[in-house]
């Protein structure tokens, strides 16, 4: 029985409605006056159901579909505007118990260097990071509770926390570890994470057992009910995901949502972030060998049916995608994306690292942060490495309360004009730097509020004289 408030995964994850799900948006992919009713509900900027949704995503109709597209643009820029906020993958061990067959880290992978990060060895990487520009770092590690018990991750982000290198400082730290228990939720939320990050990788129990044949990781209850247990730990910030390709992306699209709709029936809260990852080459995996690969037109469309669906929701796209797919999607509903990121341990303190076989997934935007940073600003975009809602207790319902109110601009966007100027000051290189400060200008004038236009251009001049770190 399907029951968004139950905390139970097969009831919250309810394979027969998604089947019913996918049966009703089929019948009705071509009912254009069933479409139009959905679009026009979801011009509201209020959401839709996983099976209006569906719908959507089912549509077979060109003119339906661009306006599903359109109106995704709109409710992008209507939530979030033109920012793009910046982060980078921080990979601290490899080694790991699990048997996932679409992942070069499994047990069984002989071939893969396996290694872990000492604290001195993820300083050299946060200087390294930081020496970029970043200010936004998520955790990645292998499950081993040998080699990376929590108690090593809680001291690794209290090293990445103390690190103040010249103007450099990691202001966020988001954690992406397998899914653990209320009390190491606690941990996690007392050292002061940012999101906490899981993906589903699919919501199909029979075909999520068959990818995870071993190890802890089989258990697809344990998994589903992740997040239930984060927020229960304190942590009210939680990362959704699915890897497309490993089954039907029509079901995952659909389980996707429901898991959104429950944590929003049962905790008042959405996931703070949704990411789009689709299955690549890496060590030992070979994407050819999974049968549900989608194309960037499928791809496009699911990003702009997620944004219509759940406006209040952040969305990710990661270096696994080309320059090209992320210029497509960024309009679509994209609100977060990584740059310069290295999916190998301890290939940031030494770039050489990515050429052993070490990395998690093959990546295809291989540009530098610099480079990223000035073609973002070349499309239009302000690039932002904001934490000032992380940094000003603005998580969890009072996040999600002034998102949905379309309020939460009135904070972001200045502090995404502060926190580009001191990337610009810091980092860019002299072609950056010259289109930065031409965009600056624009950004400052679109401010409306008399107040805190004043404020960001006095600020503008402190952090050219060497102050940072200011925040609304």
């Amino acid at each position: 029985m399907y029951n968004p408030k139950s905390q139970q995964a097969e009831e919250f994850i309810s394979h027969e409605e998604i089947l019913e799900t996918l049966k009703y948006a089929e019948d009705n992919k071509n009912n254009i006056s069933l479409v139009e009713e959905i679009l026009n509900k979801a011009k509201k900027g209020k959401g839709l159901t996983h099976r209006e949704a569906s719908v959507l995503l089912a549509c077979e109709n060109e003119e339906k579909n661009a306006e599903i597209f359109k109106l995704a643009e709109k409710i992008k820029q209507d939530y979030y505007g033109n920012r793009i906020v910046l982060f980078a993958p921080l990979y601290l061990s490899n080694y790991c118990v699990n048997g996932c067959v679409y992942c070069p880290y499994h047990k069984q992978n002989t071939t893969i260097p396996r290694k872990k990060l000492t604290q001195e060895e993820i300083k050299r990487e946060v200087i390294a990071l930081q020496d970029m520009g970043h200010k936004r770092l998520a955790l990645e590690a292998g499950e081993d509770p040998v080699n990376n018990p929590i108690e090593y991750i809680l001291e690794s982000i209290e090293t990445i926390y103390g690190i103040k290198h010249k103007n450099g400082a990691i202001r966020r730290v988001n954690v992406n570890i397998a899914a653990t228990t209320v009390e190491n939720y606690k941990k996690l939320h007392e050292a002061g994470i940012g999101t906490y990050i899981l993906f589903q990788e699919t919501y199909n129990k029979e075909s999520y057992e068959k990818l995870h044949p071993t190890g802890p990781k089989h258990n697809y209850k344990y998994h589903t009910e992740a997040m239930d247990r984060a927020m229960q730990g304190g942590i009210d910030d939680v990362g959704l995901g699915v890897l497309f390709g490993l089954e039907s992306y029509k079901y995952e699209f659909a389980g996707l949502l429901m898991h959104a709709e429950h944590l929003e029936a049962v905790y008042g809260v959405g996931p703070h972030t949704i990411s789009v990852p689709r299955i690549r080459k890496a060590d030992d995996i070979d994407p050819s060998a999974f049968d549900n690969g989608i194309d960037d037109d499928i791809f496009a469309k699911i990003v702009a049916c997620i944004r219509i669906s759940v406006p209040y929701t952040g969305m990710i796209v990661s270096t696994r995608e080309s320059e090209e797919c992320r210029a497509k999607v960024l309009h679509l509903g994209v609100s977060q994306i990584s740059g310069g990121s290295k999916t190998s341990v301890g290939g940031y303190f030494n770039p050489m690292q990515e050429n052993e076989d070490s990395a998690q997934f093959d990546i295809s935007d291989r540009r530098p942060l610099d480079e990223v940073i000035k073609w973002l600003m070349e499309l239009g975009y302000l690039p932002s490495f904001c934490t000032a809602c992380y940094g000003s207790g603005r998580t969890g319902d009072r996040f999600m309360e002034l998102c949905k109110q379309q309020q939460i601009h009135n904070f972001c966007h200045p502090n995404a004009i502060m926190t580009l100027k001191e990337y610009l000051e810091d980092y860019a290189s002299d072609a950056t730097q010259k289109v930065g400060i031409e965009l600056i200008k624009k950004e400052v004038e679109t401010l409306e509020n008399k107040n805190v236009k004043e404020i960001v251009i006095e600020n503008l001049e402190k952090i050219h004289n060497g102050e940072r770190d200011f925040k609304f």
